[in-house]
């Protein structure tokens, strides 16, 4: 077992460093772009059957936690949940959970380290106006589902609806903590959360490859600051692999400083509420982060994007390897409709409204990809996308879906319960 997840371990870490190789060795795959083949290649590791997938693992019967999803992995064996024989599979879900976490603390102060504060101001004003068109999506689409599906013979399908409301305004904190607020059945809430973690896989995928290509033949084009020019170069996107670059001293200041400000953000959520947890941490990294930027050593110090970026790039690969896609057969298929009208067709009611109210390409990519599938993918697109002006304007939106997730969800759900 520890051989194992060793192995996964040295494959998660080594092999973006590989992908970062061959693309500046051939032309045609950086092309394609690092984000794109990370994520393809997760999605072959978890298809194969060589590791167990998410939906194999989650189909167990799990005890959940609001935070950790998952209890630890021994105490589950002692109280013969799991047997032990199972126990390789949990050990490697909670192997992929830690690096999730743990690259996304780091990822996010370090792409922040270069950010131009002055310049995200600009951009204040088409953020918020995407924030509010991006709730009315998401709350309309969820409604129109309600009654599309309520018939359907799901018990309790206004839970359901509050559910979704609460992971697609904010996140899986949400979702967890509407779980008891709503007394949702542990079965209903196991299958809901292993269907947006496979439906966000495939949404996530069609922003990173097709979006910014597709929804600029709608939008307006991403206003870029001249005074300030934030957009990621070539470099960043696919930097020469880290480990062979001369200047070693400083990736491990940036490291390092990031390692402080996530350690310095924990401890701070460590004081509050444990449903608070993800909220405090996200908007504790994110505030140090743009506070360290105003610091000209640290504003200009090397590479601290590129590392970041490097982080991602573990990130994308470790998320993808989760979606096992054998396991949509014999879930069902309505709960199944719903959560992909749910992503979707909020996704669609988001680009044609800003359309209408002008709001360019990578501004509504940013602020719809930080309402389905939270902050921490926030520089998964940008990285996608080149532009890292538009990193603090989604995390912003996502950390304000965080504060307002459990209330809308409540509130929806219980407003439904009427109908």
């Amino acid at each position: 077992m520890g051989q194992t997840i060793i192995l996964l371990f040295l494959f998660y870490m080594a092999t973006p460093a590989l992908i970062l190789y061959l693309c500046q060795r051939y032309p045609f795959l950086d092309k394609i772009g690092t984000v794109i083949l990370a994520y393809a290649l997760g999605l072959i590791l978890g298809n194969i059957g060589i590791h167990p997938g998410l939906g194999e693992i989650l189909n167990e019967k799990i005890i959940t936690h609001p935070q950790t999803d998952l209890v630890d992995v021994q105490s589950l064996v002692d109280q013969g949940i799991i047997e032990t024989k199972n126990l390789t599979a949990f050990q490697i879900y909670k192997l992929r959970d830690n690096l999730l976490s743990v690259t996304v603390l780091l990822a996010i102060p370090l792409m922040l380290f270069s950010t131009n504060l002055k310049s995200w101001k600009k951009l204040a004003g088409k953020t918020i106006l995407s924030l509010f068109i991006g709730l009315f999506s998401v709350l309309s689409v969820i409604t129109l589902g309600f009654f599309l599906f309520k018939e359907s013979g799901l018990p309790d399908f206004w839970k359901i609806a509050g559910l979704l409301v609460g992971v697609y305004t904010g996140g899986t904190p949400n979702l967890a903590s509407l779980k008891l607020m709503l007394d949702v059945d542990a079965n209903t809430y196991i299958l809901t959360h292993t269907y947006d973690l496979l439906i966000g896989v495939f949404y996530l995928g069609f922003l990173i490859s097709l979006g910014k290509k597709f929804f600029s033949k709608f939008l307006p084009p991403f206003a870029k600051n001249n005074g300030a020019p934030e957009e990621i170069n070539q470099e960043a996107v696919n930097p020469i692999p880290l480990v062979f670059t001369q200047k070693i001293k400083a990736i491990f200041k940036g490291l390092g400083l990031a390692i402080v400000i996530a350690a310095i953000s924990l401890g701070i959520a460590a004081i509050f509420p444990d449903q608070l947890l993800m909220v405090v941490v996200i908007l504790s990294i994110t505030t140090l982060g743009i506070i360290a930027s105003n610091f000209n050593k640290i504003n200009q110090l090397p590479l601290s994007f590129e590392t970041g970026m490097y982080l991602i790039l573990i990130f994308s690969l470790v998320v993808a390897s989760m979606a096992d896609i054998s396991n949509f057969a014999g879930f069902n298929p309505v709960l199944l409709a719903y959560i992909s009208l749910a992503v979707f067709g909020s996704l669609i009611i988001h680009v044609l409204l800003c359309k209408v109210f002008k709001v360019d390409a990578d501004t509504t990519m940013i602020t719809s990809v930080s309402f389905i599938c939270s902050p921490p993918f926030v520089p998964v697109i940008a990285g996608a996308l080149g532009n890292k002006q538009i990193i603090v304007s989604g995390i912003t939106v996502g950390i304000i879906g965080y504060a307002i997730g459990n209330y809308l969800g409540y509130f929806l759900a219980n407003v439904l319960k009427m109908f």
